[in-house]
């Protein structure tokens, strides 16, 4: 069976309060994610969905992470994902007549 190559990412956040993981299909959404869990922790206002990137998201995680390190985590992992992917289109097959079939 032949196998198709997916990514997902995750996100890793945590403190003492303990940890939070989600599961992504895009590295954006990823970012935003851990941009808009870091804001909800400092009770900051959302930042608008347009203006994240994955710069910005990391500054501000680790300004997060360094106001108590021995705490405050975060991660951001691609992972490679192969997924089998059943043949649908085989080659082209010739049909047979079958022995006194419509005569």
């Amino acid at each position: 069976m032949p196998y198709e190559v997916v990514s997902a990412y995750t996100l890793l956040v945590g403190d003492d309060g303990g940890p939070m993981l989600s599961v992504h299909t895009t590295a954006s959404d990823a970012w935003h994610a851990l941009d808009r869990e870091i804001r909800e922790r400092c009770r900051m206002r959302p930042r608008p969905r347009r203006r994240v990137t994955a710069e910005a998201a990391t500054r501000l995680a680790d300004a997060w992470r360094d106001a108590d390190p021995d705490f405050r985590y975060w991660n951001v992992t691609v992972h490679r994902l192969p997924v089998p992917v059943p043949v649908i289109a085989g080659p082209p097959m010739v049909a047979r007549p079958m022995a006194g079939a419509f005569r």
